[in-house]
């Protein structure tokens, strides 16, 4: 589409569409572009394959996002989801299809970049953006963005895909604003082949003790990864629910390969996606799903909607037809995962005030748990279900009033109460972990009842609390139909 013609200068190179960050974001940012037959360069930072902090489950909406022929590098394969309330009520349910895909981060990224490699982009590593800018000298025209290097380079573009994580320079630049902050911790734990056993196919989800925090564990061969998530603030908290979480499990005398810390951070409904010839994508727009904070999705689908917007903002010839450009991206985000985001976020007011009803829901109601399984399948969302369900719209609608009246939080806030005492009612789906009883969901409606307190453990692995900066957690999972190898 374009040469280097056609900058002021002859000798200058202008990309396409050059993208900030080759995590799944980015790499699918780069190759939407690139498939479109458009000049397409990948900037990262770190030298791949490089480490992630991240639960490494991948749901349906991410398979979905795929490109065709990608092999999913999976680890395990889950039929069965343990869930418990704080190290109690422990319930199993199974399916006979697979729920989830575990996967690492460093092979994944790097076969995603590599798919990108193959329809067209260019990949350049070790190169740290520092801003971009439209205007000013380093800027040839009004159709061209500016892509600074730490040192001193200057890479010229038609349009701009920010894919640089969290903590992103091109989110600073097109002033997304955040609303929703959590600090996760996370530890990749060897464990023996008797250990690895038990574990395999399955995964742990523990609601925490404090409001909208919980753990979870995903096995991935012969290694556990553990981890637990908490408002931003809780850090001395979150350690110790970390450190409570791995002694309960009995993995604390297991040193841990990796012990990190990370921040994830939600958009508000307000923040801008774009800015000028510049679009932001992933976390760096602060996408993810607010209440489990998976991100890997969200990632992948609006990186793919960004390379295919800034296809068409590079092809603009003016300022207001880039405008037009990047607001009809804007609003493909937002039709989509923007509405999954909103009822994210009632679910999180939900489970901040009321954990117990829902691991009661979840674990005692078949309905409930065949709608987990159908989200992480990818057969139906969050939003789709309230939307489309009569029932689990009015389901919703109830408990948000319950907490307006009640507590005073609604939707749109965090909640503020501590865990419910709660065992649900199980059915015979539903195997008791711990031996209690199932007789006791009534408890799951009394917002008096307070829950045990953990024992005070030694850990034997947890990340620092206090992170720094970081990528999402993705507490999430990862569909697939027949048991075919390598099918997805």
């Amino acid at each position: 589409m374009t040469s280097p013609e056609d900058a002021d200068d002859a000798d200058t190179e202008v990309w396409d569409v050059v993208v900030v960050g080759a995590g799944p974001g980015g790499a699918s940012a780069a190759y939407a572009a690139a498939v479109a037959g458009r000049r397409v360069l990948l900037l990262e930072k770190s030298e791949l394959p490089r480490y992630k902090t991240c639960g490494g489950g991948i749901i349906g909406p991410s398979r979905d996002c795929l490109p065709p022929g990608f092999e999913l590098p999976l680890q395990d394969r889950v039929h069965a989801v343990t869930f418990s309330l704080d190290g109690r009520f422990a319930r199993t349910r199974r399916s006979r299809k697979m729920l989830f895909g575990l996967i690492n981060r460093p092979e994944f990224d790097a076969q995603l970049v590599e798919h990108a490699q193959k329809a067209g982009a260019e990949l350049r590593t070790g190169v740290t953006v520092t801003r971009v800018e439209q205007h000013g000298p380093a800027v040839p025209d009004r159709r061209t963005v500016a892509v600074v290097l730490a040192d001193g380079e200057t890479v010229l573009a038609r349009a701009v895909v920010g894919a640089d994580g969290s903590a992103s320079r091109i989110g600073a630049h097109v002033g997304v604003k955040l609303g929703q902050v959590d600090l996760g911790l996370e530890a990749e734990i060897p464990v023996p082949p008797s250990v690895a056993e038990d574990w395999k196919g399955r995964v742990l989800i523990d609601w925490g003790p404090m409001p909208g925090s919980y753990g979870w564990v995903f096995p991935k061969g012969d290694t556990l990864t553990v981890g637990v998530i908490s408002a931003r603030g809780e850090g001395a908290a979150t350690k110790r629910y970390m450190e409570d979480f791995v002694a309960r499990l009995g993995l604390s005398g297991f040193e841990p390969t990796i012990s990190s810390g990370h921040l994830t951070r939600c958009r508000t409904d307000d923040s801008p996606l774009s800015r000028g010839r510049v679009l932001v994508c992933g976390d760096a727009a602060g996408l993810l799903e607010p209440w489990t904070r998976e991100g890997i999705s969200y990632a992948l689908r609006s990186g793919r909607l960004a390379g295919e917007w800034a296809v068409r903002v590079a092809e603009a010839n003016d300022a207001v037809d880039a405008r037009r450009q990047a607001l009809n991206y804007a609003f493909a985000i937002k039709a989509g995962l923007g509405v999954e985001m909103a009822v994210g976020r009632r679910m999180l007011a939900v489970f901040e005030r009321r954990p117990g009803l829902l691991h009661a829901t979840l674990t005692g109601l078949r309905p409930a748990w065949n709608a987990f399984a159908d989200i992480t399948r990818g057969s139906a969302t969050l939003g789709g279900m309230v939307r489309s369900n009569g029932m689990a719209r009015r389901a919703l609608e109830m408990l948000d009033k319950r907490m307006d009246t009640s507590s005073g939080v609604g939707p749109a806030g965090r909640g503020v109460g501590r865990a419910e005492r709660l065992a649900p009612g199980g059915e015979d789906v539903v195997e008791a972990q711990d031996g209690a009883g199932a007789g006791l969901a009534a408890d799951a409606a009394d917002p008096a009842a307070e829950p045990e307190a953990t024992a005070d453990v030694t850990p034997g692995a947890a990340a620092e609390a206090d992170a720094g900066t970081g990528r999402s957690v993705e507490a999430s999972a990862k569909p697939e139909a027949p048991e075919a190898p390598g099918a997805v």
